[in-house]
């Protein structure tokens, strides 16, 4: 089974690549399942509704966010309306797991892809980030739900530390641990000994004419100045960053991860 994750998709320049990129990768590596954060996919803050179904109608089977779900507020709405409803769209759009209990939206999408059940799980850190339950006790009981083999995790959060700890905790537990949220690639992808695919960061999908996604004029003014200004999206040396992660559909363990940047 080969997993395709996307990396943070930053705003209409974003959303754009990945039209056009999309198609071809799904070919040349004969993807089973797309997944991708889509946190910062409306504008560079947030996502909508209607901005989480174009990307599905694109062929992204499940989207993981981060600290930035709730910037457009009528995204409430939208995980609403599928209360009560499993095979709403907006199951298959997640918010961290460990978020407090009674919030809108879902931590954990379980599904299947040409008959092999899978789960994704989306996390968020607690370090240098708004305080939530623990990521790590979270997934410990998440994991006693799911039935799955395949389960893929991202983990949403700011210190390379956390991410890493996070990856050798759930080491020979889950398919795959990726990092996102920094807009930065690493370059430490590795299957882990247990059998679990990992990377810190698997970067942004965006303009990189900028400072993580967000006009280099504003930002750098921003630290000369310390004054609040509305930050814009760049649009400029657009790329795609992803990881193709190569599974064991039998067993969940993952044989190898790849890291792509495509322009």
């Amino acid at each position: 089974m080969n997993i395709l994750f996307i990396g943070d998709i930053f705003g209409r320049p974003g959303r754009n690549i990945v039209k056009d990129r999309l198609p071809g990768l799904v070919k040349e590596h004969a993807v089973d399942l797309v997944i991708a954060n889509g946190e910062n996919a409306a504008g560079g803050f947030g996502i909508t509704g209607a901005l989480a179904e174009d990307l599905f109608d694109l062929g992204i089977d499940v989207i993981t966010t981060g600290n930035h779900i709730w910037d457009k507020r009528e995204i409430i709405d939208y995980f609403q309306s599928a209360d009560g409803n499993q095979h709403s769209p907006a199951r298959r759009l997640l918010r961290p797991a460990n978020y407090a209990p009674g919030m809108p939206g879902w931590g954990v999408y379980e599904g299947r892809r040409n008959d092999v059940p899978y789960a994704v799980i989306n996390l968020q850190g607690r370090v240098f980030m708004a305080a939530n339950d623990d990521p790590f006790r979270v997934a410990d009981q998440l994991l006693k739900e799911i039935r799955a083999k395949v389960i893929f995790v991202d983990v949403h959060a700011e210190a390379t530390s956390e991410k890493l700890a996070l990856g050798w905790y759930l080491d020979g537990r889950v398919t795959a641990v990726v990092g996102t949220h920094t807009h930065i690639p690493t370059a430490d992808q590795r299957v882990m000994p247990g059998g679990t695919a990992y990377i810190t960061d698997v970067g942004m999908t965006g303009p990189y004419d900028s400072v993580i996604g967000v006009q280099k004029e504003m930002i750098i003014a921003r630290f000369l100045n310390n004054m609040p200004a509305r930050f814009e999206a760049a649009t400029g040396d657009v790329r795609l960053c992803a990881v193709v992660v190569d599974c064991d559909e039998q067993t969940g363990r993952a044989r190898k991860i790849d890291r792509l940047m495509l322009t």
